[in-house]
């Protein structure tokens, strides 16, 4: 991590380690301190670079980088920053012209040039500031705080460093010690890797609202299209949510249940969404259970309202309710589940498509894939869920883990997916020991596969061959068909019994996922609107082939921005450094105001640097 000061004029202030900083990070807390010699008229006419930059007031800025390398220490790449800023002295800003030179302060810079930072060490007291920097590529800046420091700006006569005409003044001003005293660098924000044998935590969508769910619908808070929220219910919970439809769209809302790590859930646990209409009509509902894998693992479901010419239910433009509900066994734990929340609409067609549901589509085993197996971590969640393209994907899983990995699949196309477990030393036996699930880009359960039993050998599962996507899969009474609706990101959700533990041990055991997205991707149907998050687009593709999450590709157009934005500031920059040096040789040329140009006839016009700080 680096940390340098630049001067009004934006001249970097160098030359002395107490003015540019930097640190070696390893996910512990860290700090930096630097700053400046005073701010005064004559230090212009110094030769050291650490104080001829300091020659007028106004806004000081600090330039906060991090290095690529902090991304080893948080999945994210963010680390937390504190700033602590202090300007000190209260002393008339001279000399300037007449102005008498600066007095001695018990908090001054050293009078070696020191900056202020060295001098009064430990006893920065000024405004704070908390927030992020991001490991970027190349180290670049992306971050910067202005700091505004009085002192001897005002000139006599003439133009300043800003091209300011200014009226026959004297100062006065602040000893300018523009001390950033401490630049903490603490640990890794959430999103960073979890503690050494722990398994991983569900990592929510930053953009996540909280909202409260109401025991009565009239209490209902609204969920927007497009939104993700943050709740949680308890046992035997009831919740009510508002949406507001049109008359053309089809509409989502999801669910998904995060129990705490290590509670007790049973087969029958259940996590229920239903879509109401105001007469308490249900349009739509969708359950997940834990079924015969009974250990904690995110679950989640999904209702909808289908626009169809042929129904009459549900088929308006108004409010409608969603309930969200938790049935639990009296031998589980009574413990909260977090709730995410997803509201999303789909667009109608522009014109009336096919409704009947297909009959039939290829079965068959494919063949495996080619090229050997390559190497992706998954993710904690939908939202870090790592992308997969055709192939075979090797990772690993600990006990109790549970990663998500996606998959763009086009209209037209067949997804295909197993997972192989590894082999482990010693003996045992766990039943249900590996769960596998598939859910749609609206984050609706599609299908599980076979809960794999564990004796330590190597054990594979796979998903019973689902159809091709096609917009009429909606019109289908089964979810593995029906949930095969739209184009886009499909999650694949793969568990590990945490009783592993008990029998083999908790080192990660070696997972295999082998992929075949079969047929070519065919037209989308003709949607009146855009397809949002239903369809497959060159980011999705290129995400799938390099792995990135949704988080990863946040960032990356983060950086983009950033990148951009730089590019401009540097261009700016360099155009204001032209015109300084084309200032300050005009000045040398034109010699020092004489005093029929305003200056305080009868005082002494004192030039070069003070002599003492």
């Amino acid at each position: 991590m680096d940390t340098a000061v630049s001067s009004a004029g934006r001249k970097p202030i160098g030359g002395s380690s107490e003015f540019n900083d930097h640190r070696i990070y390893l996910g512990k807390p860290a700090a930096l301190d630097l700053g400046t010699v005073p701010v005064t008229w004559t230090n212009r006419w110094e030769t050291s670079s650490h104080v001829v930059p300091v020659r007028s007031a106004g806004e000081y800025s600090i330039a906060v980088s991090l290095g690529p390398n902090a991304a080893k220490f948080a999945e994210n790449a963010a680390v937390g920053v504190v700033l602590r800023v202090d300007v000190i002295g209260d002393e008339p800003a001279g000399p300037q012209h007449d102005a008498p030179v600066v007095a001695k302060s018990d908090k001054k810079a050293d009078n070696k040039g020191g900056s202020a930072a060295h001098a009064d060490s430990g006893e920065a007291a000024g405004a704070g500031w908390t927030g992020t920097v991001t490991a970027a590529v190349g180290g670049a800046v992306v971050l910067a705080a202005g700091v505004r420091v009085r002192g001897d700006a005002a000139q006599v006569g003439h133009e300043d460093d800003k091209g300011w005409r200014v009226k026959r003044q004297r100062s006065r001003g602040r000893v300018a010690s523009a001390a950033l005293a401490a630049l903490c660098a603490v640990a890794a924000l959430p999103g960073q890797a979890w503690a050494a044998g722990e398994p991983s935590p569900y990592t929510y969508e930053p953009s996540a609202q909280p909202v409260k769910g109401a025991v009565v619908n009239t209490d209902a808070e609204q969920l927007k299209a497009g939104g993700t929220y943050k709740d949680s219910i308890k046992p035997g919970g009831k919740l009510f949510y508002r949406v507001v439809l049109d008359a053309k769209s089809n509409a989502y809302v999801s669910a998904t249940a995060v129990p705490k790590l290590g509670t007790k859930v049973s087969y029958a646990d259940e996590l229920k969404v239903t879509l109401q209409d105001r007469d308490g009509n249900s349009c739509n509902y969708g359950t997940a259970q834990f079924q015969s894998a009974e250990f904690a693992r995110p679950v989640g479901t999904y209702a909808h309202r289908t626009i169809d010419k042929d129904s009459t239910s549900c088929q308006e433009a108004d409010t409608y309710y969603v309930l969200v509900e938790r049935d639990s066994e009296a031998t589980s734990s009574s413990e909260p589940w977090d709730l995410e929340i997803r509201h999303l609409t789909e667009p109608g067609l522009k014109a009336a498509g096919p409704t009947a549901a297909p009959e039939n589509w290829p079965s068959a085993s494919p063949e495996p894939p080619t090229g050997g197996p390559q190497e992706r971590r998954g993710g904690t969640s939908f939202f870090s869920a790592r992308g997969l393209k055709e192939g075979e994907w090797r990772d690993k899983i600990k006990p109790g883990e549970t990663l998500f990995y996606k998959v763009p699949v086009d209209w037209g196309q067949q997804l295909f997916a197993s997972a192989d477990l590894s082999s482990a030393a010693g003996e045992g036996y766990v039943p249900n020991a590996l769960a596998m699930a598939v859910y749609n880009p609206a984050r609706g359960l599609v299908d599980s596969a076979s809960d794999v039993a564990y004796d330590g050998k190597q054990k594979s599962t796979a998903l019973d061959p689902l159809p091709p996507v096609a917009y009429e899969n909606r019109f289908d009474s089964k979810d593995s068909v029906n949930g095969m609706r739209f184009a886009g990101w499909y999650y694949l959700r793969v568990s590990l019994n945490p009783a592993v533990e008990k029998e083999f041990g908790s080192n990660p055991l070696g997972l295999s996922l082998r992929l075949n997205v079969k047929g070519d991707a065919q037209s989308a149907p003709g949607y009146a609107g855009p397809a949002g998050d239903f369809e497959v687009t060159d980011d999705h593709l290129s995400a799938a082939e390099s792995g990135q999450s949704s988080s990863e590709a946040e960032k990356s157009g983060t950086m983009q921005l950033v990148a951009a934005a730089g590019i401009g500031a540097g261009t700016v920059l360099v155009l204001g450094l032209g015109v300084w040096m084309l200032v300050a040789r005009r000045r040398a040329a034109a010699g020092p105001p004489s005093a029929g140009q305003g200056a305080d006839s009868g005082a002494p016009t004192q030039y070069g640097p003070p002599a003492a700080w």
